[in-house]
C-alpha cells in the first residue's frame, strides 16, 4: 500500500467508493436470485413441454405408421409433396431481468391445399399429429434458448457478485482501514511533535 496517499481526503473519497460498491453489490445479489427464480420457472415450462414433445412425436410416428400401412408409402409422400401449407413463424422478444429472450409464434393453418389428391381420414389424422408436433417443436425451442441465455446470465451475475463480495469490497476496507491508522498515528505524531515544541519553548 506504499502507492496511496493517507490523507483525508482520499479516505472520504474510498467511503463514498465502499459505499457505491456495497450499493452495486446488494443490486447484483437482488438481479442473480431473480434470474434464478425465473430460470426455475422456465426450466418447469421446459420440462413440460419436453414431455409434450415426446408423447406427439410418439403419436404423430404411430398415426404415420398406419397411414404408411394403409396407403404405402409412395402415396403418402405424394400427398406429403402436394401439400401447399407453409407455417408462420414469429420471433420477438421479451426482456427478463435485463436477459434479452426470444418470443416465438408459430401460426399453421388447418386446411390443406392438396392439388386435387383426395386424402384419407387416417392422412388427415397423421398431418394434425405432425402440426401439434411442429407447434410444441417450436414452443421447446423458445423455452432451451431461453433457459441458456438466463444461465449464461445467471453465471455473469455470479462471478460479479463474487468479485465485489470477496476482492474488491476487502480490499477497499482493508485500505480504508489503512489510511484510517495511519491517519491516526500521524496525529499522535502531530501532538507529540507539539508538546516538545511546547516544552522547548517554555
Amino acid at each position: 500500500m506504499t502507492d496511496i496517499k493517507p490523507t483525508r481526503s482520499e479516505l472520504m473519497k474510498l467511503k463514498k467508493k465502499i459505499k457505491l460498491a456495497q450499493s452495486g453489490y446488494n443490486l447484483l445479489k437482488k438481479k442473480r436470485d431473480g434470474l434464478i427464480l425465473d430460470f426455475f420457472e422456465i426450466l418447469k415450462k421446459a420440462k413440460n413441454v419436453r414431455k409434450e414433445v415426446r408423447s406427439e412425436y410418439a403419436r404423430a410416428v404411430e398415426k404415420m405408421n398406419i397411414a404408411r400401412t394403409l396407403h404405402g408409402d409412395l402415396t403418402v409422400k405424394s400427398i406429403a409433396i402436394g401439400i401447399q401449407e407453409k407455417p408462420t413463424v414469429k420471433v420477438a422478444s421479451k426482456n427478463i431481468m435485463g436477459v434479452v429472450v426470444p418470443k416465438i409464434d408459430a401460426e399453421l393453418s388447418s386446411k390443406q391445399e392438396m392439388q386435387g389428391i383426395r386424402v384419407s381420414s387416417i392422412i388427415e389424422e397423421a398431418k394434425r399429429e405432425y402440426t401439434s408436433l411442429l407447434i410444441k417443436i417450436i414452443a421447446a425451442a423458445e423455452v432451451e434458448v431461453s433457459m441458456r441465455k438466463l444461465l449464461r446470465e445467471i453465471e455473469k451475475t455470479k462471478r460479479r457478485v463474487n468479485a465485489l463480495e470477496f476482492t474488491v469490497i476487502p480490499k477497499m476496507q482493508d485500505t480504508r482501514k489503512f489510511i484510517s491508522l495511519r491517519l491516526e498515528e500521524m496525529e499522535r505524531e502531530g501532538v507529540f511533535r507539539m508538546k516538545r515544541v511546547k516544552m522547548k519553548s517554555a
